[in-house]
């Protein structure tokens, strides 16, 4: 691929594009995001969070760099060298980049440097944790909400007020990454925030992958699964009424409700009205 310019000057001006790559599972990748590691001069990608499937995409004579042995300087420094040669780099993270992806700060020195950027979103590995165990985790009555957090007490501080038990004071779905070194710490603030011991929770290592491990407990027996299976890294937690509610219903979809493309039973938005609901 001929190297990108800028079309008034002439100069090599070069892109970096940031692609969520998902949980894992290459054919979890969106169009955009395969379309941007084929189009790429470099290819720089977690080894050890991405399955090496996703290189499938990459052209050949695309260079491969692996970011697990790069500091941010040294990805830095191949973002210079792209602007200098008009280069294109696909640099694929795990996941969505909008959450724990270290992509801000290299956004920040891409606008530095003077080249261009763009951000493919990935699907996040609580969405497709939720799609495996077939859940939902916003249902009607029970949450409507979900918080995506992690324990405080790793590698970056957390903010004042955003620990995991002042969260769980709202008792709707929360999503917690990189906590299961410290399950029993997780346990302890779940449960001095509110939650019920007989709170649903579900445990997922390494999603979609092969050796993925999805396990169903309650908060009470959380830290004893985790132990069990011997689980510190590459787990994700979904906590909340939500994963074993039932017996609930949509009022979008309810007969009583209506929209622009479709009117109300008048017995049945009477009974909704009744409930209190809007219609």
């Amino acid at each position: 691929m001929a190297p990108t310019a800028d079309v008034s000057t002439g100069a090599p001006t070069g892109k970096v594009t940031f692609v969520g790559a998902g949980p894992g599972a290459a054919d979890l990748l969106t169009f955009r995001a395969a379309r941007a590691i084929a189009d790429a001069d470099i290819v720089i990608w977690a080894a050890s969070l991405v399955q090496e499937a996703v290189l499938e995409h990459a052209r050949e004579g695309a260079e491969i760099l692996d970011s697990a042995t790069m500091s941010l300087e040294d990805v830095v420094a191949v973002y210079e060298r792209a602007v200098r040669e008009g280069l294109r780099v696909a640099r694929i993270h795990s996941g969505d980049p909008a959450l724990w992806g270290g992509t801000q700060e290299q956004v920040d020195r891409c606008a530095e440097i003077g080249i261009e950027t763009e951000i493919v979103p990935g699907v996040s590995s609580f969405s497709a944790v939720a799609a495996i165990a077939q859940r939902e985790l916003t249902i009607p009555e029970v949450a409507q909400s979900v918080i995506l957090t992690r324990l405080g007490g790793g590698k970056t501080p957390m903010p004042p007020g955003e620990e995991v038990r002042e969260f769980a004071r709202h008792g709707t779905t929360m999503a917690i990454f990189l906590s299961a070194a410290r399950s029993g710490q997780l346990v302890r603030e779940l449960l001095e925030g509110g939650y019920p011991t007989s709170t649903a929770v579900v445990i997922a290592y390494q999603a979609t992958w092969p050796e993925e491990l999805i396990v169903r407990c309650t908060i009470e027996t959380l830290e004893e699964t985790v132990k069990e299976h011997k689980l510190w890294k590459h787990t994700l937690f979904l906590i909340g009424p939500a994963l074993d509610a039932s017996g609930t219903r949509s009022h979008l979809y309810h007969p009583g409700h209506f929209h622009g493309f479709r009117k109300a039973d008048p017995a049945a938005r009477r009974a909704l009205r009744e409930r209190g609901a809007s219609t």
